[in-house]
């Protein structure tokens, strides 16, 4: 399996994990107002349905600003969303981007990127997949340290933990 396929499936394997871990915690740990760089775990997991949003419908053909612009727009709903709500939301962005794997099997493919902060730029599927990976993961931490504020239990999510629990993953 390639590092974009590798890294995809490991981003869909540990919000699934994270999501699961959430609901077996008390609900309130979803809303409480914590010091960090989102204020809620639930403000934290709606930024990252909205970026994982934002890069499936760019890669799908849809300007960076559209793109911005649509997945910004449902934060209002998304930051409200309960456990299940994200599960789902997670599973059907999860789905958009198995079934453009499965349409797109060059990931070396080259497209143009006008990000509004750094410009434009050419990138590859692959690295669209790498930064959607790195970037869940990133805020996955954020959400661990979250819950250790709460004193609530946090969990391990390492991608070398992925390779032992991901029978699909191949060296």
């Amino acid at each position: 399996m390639n590092a974009g396929k590798s890294m995809v499936s490991y981003h869909e394997w540990a919000m699934r994990v994270m999501l699961d871990h959430l609901d077996n915690l008390p609900k309130e740990v979803l809303i409480k107002e914590i010091k960090s760089s989102y204020p809620t775990i639930a403000k934290t997991l709606s930024h990252i349905l909205a970026v994982d949003t934002m890069w499936i419908q760019i890669l799908g053909k849809v300007d960076f600003q559209q793109a911005l612009q649509d997945a910004m727009s449902q934060l209002p709903l998304t930051d409200a969303y309960t456990i299940e709500e994200f599960k789902m939301a997670f599973k059907n962005v999860s789905l958009k981007y198995q079934t453009f794997l499965n349409e797109n099997s060059d990931l070396t493919v080259m497209i143009d990127v006008n990000n509004p902060w750094s410009g434009p730029r050419q990138t590859t599927y692959e690295e669209i997949f790498l930064h959607v990976s790195n970037h869940g993961t990133y805020h996955l931490g954020n959400i661990t340290a979250m819950l250790r504020q709460q004193n609530e239990t946090s969990l391990m999510m390492d991608y070398s933990l992925f390779w032992y629990e991901d029978t699909t993953v191949k060296s």
